[in-house]
């Protein structure tokens, strides 16, 4: 068994997580640059924790300027084991209304200014995101959320766009009508396929504020709405990940999906041809397997 220390990434609304006993900001340094702020290291009951914000406090970053590696990495670097996301996002399900939470068991990306991926050039590898979430993290998250009170739903499909602009209403209606996709953000893409690739379970927690631009009865995406439902999401995921502990444990067996072992056979260059430069900043991420 190893010890579980558990990642919270806050999304917009969530930049502070109380109740940590030992509770220090501290700066880690990794050679994929700087993550999105300090993080907030401690224990919660029983359970070693890492609190990150993904937009840094005061939010000074967008969605395409998070530093996704940075952020997979530094966790890692720290020991953590098991990533919880937490996002506000658009629904595009009239029964997934403003104030839910949604487990996210899928993605569709449509990013593209971000880096996606640790391995390049001189150091290949094919990571299987067919199921880029960890059903056993997520009904963990689950459960949290119902004890908590909270108005959950158990799978959804999560579109991920580049913003930092909100949908047209034409984009609205094919994710919806076309693509059957559940919630919209900005932010799980390409953070869930880097979490793969860095050997970690990763739990999508998507926090809804509204309705996108579909809905015939709300009109476009409204800035103050959103903030206004934020307020309340963020109590929300407060009590959600005060819950977690005593559902993950304080040690945990292999990942019986095999999030921890993805990197498996997923190397593909030989090992005389691996780019030394490139092996030496995945150590963190891939020391297990280089």
């Amino acid at each position: 068994m190893v010890q579980t220390k558990l990642g919270i990434i806050g999304g917009s609304g969530v930049y502070q997580i109380d109740g940590l006993q030992g509770a220090e900001w501290q700066q880690v340094e990794g050679p994929w640059g700087s993550m999105s702020d300090q993080v907030l290291t401690g224990s919660l009951n029983g359970v070693d924790m890492v609190f990150l914000p993904r937009h840094g406090r005061g939010h000074t970053l967008s969605p395409t300027s998070v530093p996704y590696r940075a952020n997979i990495d530094g966790l890692k670097r720290l020991g953590v084991t098991d990533i919880v996301s937490v996002s506000a996002c658009g629904s595009f399900r009239e029964e997934m209304a403003p104030g839910d939470f949604v487990i996210v068991d899928q993605f569709v990306d449509r990013t593209f200014a971000r880096e996606k991926s640790f391995f390049g050039t001189g150091c290949v590898a094919h990571v299987s995101v067919a199921h880029p979430t960890c059903p056993r993290l997520g009904q963990a998250c689950i459960s949290a959320a119902e004890a908590a009170g909270i108005t959950v739903h158990d799978g959804g499909t999560y579109l991920a766009m580049e913003g930092p602009q909100f949908s047209t209403l034409a984009e609205s209606k094919l994710y919806r009508e076309v693509w059957g996709c559940d919630v919209i953000g900005m932010t799980n893409m390409p953070e869930a396929k880097l979490a793969r690739e860095a050997e970690l379970c990763y739990a999508s927690v998507a926090m809804i504020t509204d309705y996108d631009s579909w809905h015939p009865d709300h009109g476009e995406v409204d800035v103050m709405q959103i903030i206004a439902t934020l307020t309340g999401n963020a109590d929300k995921a407060r009590a959600l990940v005060s819950g977690l502990p005593e559902r993950l444990g304080a040690e945990r067996n292999p990942c019986p999906h095999g999030c921890d072992r993805a990197l498996e056979y997923a190397v593909i260059t030989q090992p005389e041809h691996r780019d030394p430069a490139l092996v030496a900043k995945l150590d963190a991420v891939a020391g297990r397997i280089l």
